[in-house]
């Protein structure tokens, strides 16, 4: 039987994927295997921590690889510095330069975020809690394609630390508090000394500054947690 060329995958990848987690590993390579299956092919290599991740880098029997997947937080190698995946990621850019690399974190907070992406500057950005087959697939698609990758919490957080920064004061910062506990409006004036039509002109001057078109208080509260002025 005559098998035909055109049917055997013509892109071969090289794939790592570092995680302590076993069953993640499985659940990535079961992706990514489903990945336009007639032109990829896909060879997997893993490693279960820092060290082991560090022992297949650099070793020179390891493939190049294309592309990597490292979780952040794993159990460190401390005789060689290597203290999370961000380590390992550093490591990569010295070893295999070529190599796109995709970081998953657990981390929700900005400054973090935005601190791996400055020192990385990863190909894709992972929250694990964003993480669904159909997303993974797209991610996996979008870093291919030599396009970068954020999850949609990490690109949620990148937005919103790009809006111009919303100045308010303390009467605002009590107004927006409280309607978050659910006060009315007329029993703010137990809690903010400012009269009570005062607070109705600074709710609606909020509602305007955060682009609020006939919203509720509760449309006030849900966009003020948006933007951070309420946590």
């Amino acid at each position: 039987m005559t098998i035909n060329p055109n049917d055997k995958p013509t892109i071969k990848n090289n794939i790592l994927i570092v995680d302590d987690h076993p069953f993640i590993i499985d659940g990535y390579k079961n992706v990514i295997e489903r990945y336009n299956p007639k032109e990829y092919q896909f060879y997997f290599s893993q490693a279960k921590d820092c060290q082991s991740g560090y022992n297949m880098i650099t070793n020179p029997d390891s493939p190049v690889f294309d592309i990597a997947f490292l979780d952040i937080s794993m159990p460190i190698y401390e005789e060689k510095g290597i203290y999370s995946g961000e380590d390992l990621a550093i490591l990569l850019h010295e070893y295999m330069p070529n190599c796109k690399i995709i970081l998953l974190t657990m981390y929700t907070e900005l400054l973090k975020i935005k601190n791996i992406i400055e020192a990385i500057n990863p190909s894709g950005l992972v929250i694990k809690n964003d993480l669904t087959f159909d997303e993974m697939l797209f991610g996996f698609d979008k870093v291919l394609k030599d396009e970068i990758y954020y999850s949609q919490s990490i690109q949620k957080m990148m937005d919103q630390a790009n809006l111009k920064p919303i100045e308010i004061d303390l009467f605002d910062k009590q107004i927006l508090f409280h309607l978050s506990k659910g006060t009315k409006t007329t029993e703010m004036i137990q809690y903010i000394p400012i009269a009570l039509g005062a607070i109705e002109r600074r709710k609606i001057k909020l509602k305007d500054i955060l682009d609020i078109v006939e919203g509720s208080d509760i449309d006030l509260v849900r966009v003020a947690k948006d933007r951070g002025l309420l946590f």
